[in-house]
């Protein structure tokens, strides 16, 4: 097909004589194998740095195992479900050309700041979010830098990576060992001290208000009510929600209750947690795996820019994206057997203008 007006021009497909039904081959299943496969390497891999991580278990903590033990289904979760979603025709071209650009050394010598300038402004303060509201890519930011800093907290003192030991019985001197190597001192009187033992709630203060005001605008927001599911849109911010507030009434359990409640508060936030972590490979928060990709492909448009592969519109003449872009972005089209993968060689405007003529001239006209 040469022009998209030519589809509804074309003569029906002659009918083919009646087959006898077969069984349709088990597509799905090489695709489930390969993905339990890494899901299990993944996990086994986690499980292996752990235990050399913790140095043979001696400094693991037995109380944090139901969240090292969440963390390896989080880790089979994920490998699984990216497997998955490579494994399609899109996502698969979307994979190659992206992590191909990422580490393409050609493009490192073209642009050599191009990939740290996308990395912080892409995936680090999300400029792309500014675009849409001012009010969303604030609050992503406060979920964001939130969890990060939580999970660089969190990880690590789970498989027994990051210790922290008195000078003596009664403190305040403390240290901090990473795989049982010092790495540094502090007073846990003074403000270094009350950053490293308070690094959770400063987390948790981050994200509160990000995820509320996302939670108040899936309430109010006419668009965001229409399309959204329970499931995958409510119940992430419900749970970020809660293990943000119940880590904070710990510590105020702690500090003015004089540890009143703190059993009950502790078990409910170990459960939220590790719900939430088992979770994330299969909900919206997989979007974060996702991300990098999307930095290698932005990447592979920039580059093409610089070198003037532009392609225009094959009727208005304007510029639609990049040459590379446009054909990868068609070959996708084709992968998944969409015969208008024409389409894409015009600009939005024309192909509002040619749907309508069409409809005029092949549709409308039979109702006169």
């Amino acid at each position: 097909m040469s022009e998209p007006t030519e589809v509804l021009t074309e003569a029906p497909p002659p009918e083919q004589p009646a087959q006898p039904p077969q069984s349709p081959p088990p597509a799905g299943k090489p695709v489930a194998v390969r993905a339990t496969l890494a899901g299990v390497v993944v996990s086994l891999l986690l499980i292996a740095a752990i235990v050399l991580g913790s140095r043979l278990l001696r400094d693991f903590d037995s109380a944090l195992l139901p969240y090292a033990v969440a963390t390896v289904f989080l880790a089979f979760g994920v490998a699984y479900r990216y497997t998955v979603w490579v494994s399609a025709p899109g996502a698969r071209r979307l994979f190659k050309k992206g992590f191909g650009s990422f580490f393409s050394a050609e493009n490192f010598r073209k642009a050599p700041t191009a990939l740290p300038k996308m990395i912080a402004t892409y995936l680090g303060f999300q400029k792309f979010l500014g675009a849409r509201s001012r009010s969303r890519w604030a609050a992503h930011q406060l979920i964001f830098w939130g969890c990060v800093l939580a999970a660089l907290i969190t990880f690590p003192l789970t498989w027994g990576w990051f210790t922290f030991t008195s000078d003596s019985s009664s403190g305040p001197g403390y240290e901090m060992r990473i795989w049982g190597f010092k790495v540094l001192g502090f007073n846990a009187l003074n403000i270094v001290g009350w950053l490293m033992f308070h690094g959770l709630d400063i987390a948790a203060v981050l994200v509160i208000p990000g995820a509320s005001y996302f939670l108040w605008r899936r309430m109010k927001d006419r668009g965001a009510i229409t399309g959204q599911r329970f499931a995958y849109d409510l119940l992430p911010l419900i749970c970020l929600i809660v293990i943000s507030v119940t880590g904070l009434l710990l510590t105020f359990s702690s500090i003015f209750l004089h540890g009143g409640g703190y059993e009950f508060l502790a078990i409910l936030h170990m459960v939220s947690v590790v719900f939430t972590l088992i979770y994330i490979p299969f909900g919206k928060f997989f979007h974060i795996v996702q991300r990098p990709a999307a930095v290698g492909m932005q990447l592979f448009k920039y580059t093409a820019r610089q070198d003037d592969q532009v392609f225009a519109c094959k009727r208005c003449g304007e510029p639609v994206d990049t040459a590379p872009y446009v054909e990868n972005l068609r070959g996708t089209m084709r992968d998944l057997k969409l015969d208008f993968d024409s389409w894409a060689e015009y600009c939005p405007r024309c192909k509002r203008v040619l749907r309508g003529s069409a409809y005029l001239n092949h549709v409308k006209k039979g109702f006169k």
